[in-house]
């Protein structure tokens, strides 16, 4: 797979913390030639890779949409600020989409850390937000104007992850190696331990870290003399290919597996054939053969001359959704949107067939893939 290098939007953080953002009565939500719907990512920082998939995927679906008429009679704006994947930005950034430019809804966020931040300000604001990844449980737990288009970590970690380990691994006992910085980390590391040992498996050692650590060793001794049939690493991608190259330094031969944080073009440039025989689950494979599915393939091909992955995929659906929603609602009403999103029922997005459930999560399947010469090969679908 190649990186996509070429231009994207990247607004730089606001420096002044706004409080409050009470929607201004009469202000730039009140009408206009345009439909304002803010998108914070990571497109800078260390999971830039995310965010500018995400952000492809969204831009994407937006430019179809407003060539093709755009939404209630207008044409869709999209307001895009980087929150440069640090903690704190997020809150800054969706602050001043709000008060400042007065957007109607809100795209993001990739992270779970940084929906959980930005999260408690749109539900305050009465601004539907809908997360394209955030897996993390607690994300749309914030309030009723908080949705995501992906699955929960406590289906890929509980039933995905742990039954890939038990049936198709064969595996006895696994090591688990997690970021204790990440929210996503911690919960689906939790959500496979739960699952695992539940249907028998052994966990044979549980190891930390801290996301930005550069040297395993340590752990990786650890996990070696412990002597596990796999090895769990609930991280990103970041970490996940360091993570390899020293694993296979260190002689372990145990295959390492994880979740849809490793999905990266940048994870193989980082890990090479160290991570040769791996796994990851993630929410999408560009070897879907829908019709919708392989129509975004070529679209996407077409613009950004690279294949979609799994964040580019849901990036566009969560446009898609919010779109649908606002049709079906006739407005961009707050509250009627975001009776509208709840109502989202066998909506076929690129990503699968998605029904928004009674806690504005969103049920549909997850993929298994590998990892062979450097590229990611679809291995199975995994139902709810």
């Amino acid at each position: 797979m190649t990186i996509w290098r070429g231009q994207f939007l990247a607004a730089a953080a606001v420096s002044l913390l706004l409080t409050g953002c009470d929607k201004p009565a009469g202000g730039p939500r009140a009408g206009g030639d345009t439909i304002k719907v803010g998108e914070f990512a990571s497109l800078t920082g260390s999971e830039a890779s995310f965010g500018q998939s995400s952000h492809q995927g969204t831009l994407l679906a937006v430019e179809e949409l407003n060539a093709a008429g755009g939404l209630l009679g207008k044409k869709i704006q999209l307001l895009t600020e980087d929150n440069q994947s640090q903690a704190g930005q997020s809150a800054t950034v969706v602050r001043k989409l709000i008060s400042s430019d007065g957007v109607v809804a809100m795209l993001g966020e990739v992270a779970s850390s940084r929906s959980l931040e930005a999260g408690p300000i749109c539900q305050q604001n009465k601004i539907p937000m809908i997360s394209p990844s955030s897996t993390n449980p607690k994300v749309t737990q914030v309030g009723d104007y908080i949705f995501r288009v992906c699955f929960l970590d406590s289906f890929q970690g509980g039933k995905v992850l742990a039954g890939f380990a038990n049936h198709t691994l064969k595996a006895k006992s696994v090591a688990v190696l997690k970021d204790v910085k990440s929210d996503y980390s911690v919960g689906l590391a939790k959500f496979f331990t739960d699952g695992f040992t539940a249907s028998g498996g052994k966990i044979a050692v549980e190891q930390n870290y801290s996301g930005g650590d550069k040297d395993f060793n340590a752990q990786l001794t650890s996990i070696k003399a412990a002597n596990p049939d796999a090895i769990f690493v609930p991280g990103y991608y970041t970490e996940v290919g360091l993570i390899a190259l020293q694993a296979k330094q260190l002689g372990i031969a145990a295959p390492l597996f994880g979740g849809d944080g490793w999905e990266s073009d940048v994870l193989s440039s980082i890990g090479g054939a160290a991570l040769e025989g791996d796994y990851f689950s993630t929410h999408f494979s560009p070897d879907d053969v829908s019709p919708a599915a392989q129509a975004f393939v070529k679209h996407f091909k077409e613009k950004y001359h690279a294949a979609p992955d799994s964040m580019a995929a849901l990036g566009y659906d969560s446009a898609l959704i919010l779109a649908d929603a606002m049709k079906r609602a006739g407005t961009t009403d707050g509250a009627k949107v975001r009776d509208a999103i709840a109502a989202t029922k066998d909506f076929h997005g690129v990503s699968g067939i998605i029904t928004i459930d009674a806690n504005r999560d969103a049920s549909k399947s997850a993929v298994v893939v590998t990892i062979k010469n450097g590229a990611f090969k679809y291995v199975e679908t995994i139902a709810p």
